[in-house]
């Protein structure tokens, strides 16, 4: 229901054991069987006390963790996707801004169960004005002039900010110009990383 990065828990020695111990191993294998890997390959992980724990694999970005890497990447991505496809990828030296980002999903009452389609989203130029604000359209559809809800996930308010606690400030009031009462967000997202910057 939400991301932010960079996710300061994930600092450099983790980040090499979560390579060393579960994409590599994985990609090995999956070589090893005949089927080597080019592409994106998205690792859901939980960070525990004892390290990193996989939860799943996926071959396409995370969402929303898409989002927030989208608005703090300096390069251009369809390079990096064709190195990936080539299999050159580690000739690319891939640049970051330096800002945090945070995103946070709107979704229809009722997701992740039932919910309704087709009510009116309204606002949203109003709170994509906020500095540093993208908003991504994700379960949504035009009609008549107008942006109605098509979806379970249907809006990823997202932010750049110096901090993860400017960025959260930011998707936040953006979210408080949307005008769709029939959405709702969680309102904990970037928490742990808030505290984390104090």
């Amino acid at each position: 229901m939400g991301a932010y990065s960079p996710a300061s828990i994930v600092d450099a020695a983790m980040s090499a054991r979560v390579m060393s111990e579960i994409v590599l191993p994985t990609l090995a294998a999956m070589k090893a069987m005949g089927t080597p890997f080019k592409g994106v390959l998205y690792a859901g992980l939980m960070i525990t006390a004892e390290g990193p724990k996989l939860i799943e694999y996926n071959v396409r970005f995370g969402d929303p963790e898409c989002q927030v890497l989208m608005l703090r990447l300096m390069s251009d991505l369809v390079p990096a996707l064709l190195a990936s496809r080539d299999g050159v990828l580690k000739s690319l030296d891939l640049r970051w801004y330096p800002q945090a980002a945070v995103t946070v999903v709107m979704a229809a009452r009722g997701y992740p169960g039932s919910h309704a389609k087709g009510s009116v989203i309204g606002g949203l130029d109003d709170a994509a004005a906020v500095e540093g604000v993208e908003i991504f359209q994700a379960g949504t559809k035009k009609e008549g002039g107008r942006i109605l809800a098509n979806g379970g996930r249907v809006l990823n308010v997202s932010a750049l900010g110096s901090t993860v606690r400017e960025a959260r400030a930011r998707a936040y009031e953006a979210i408080s110009r949307i005008r769709w009462p029939e959405g709702f967000c969680r309102q904990d997202i970037g928490w742990r990383a808030v505290e984390r910057e104090t």
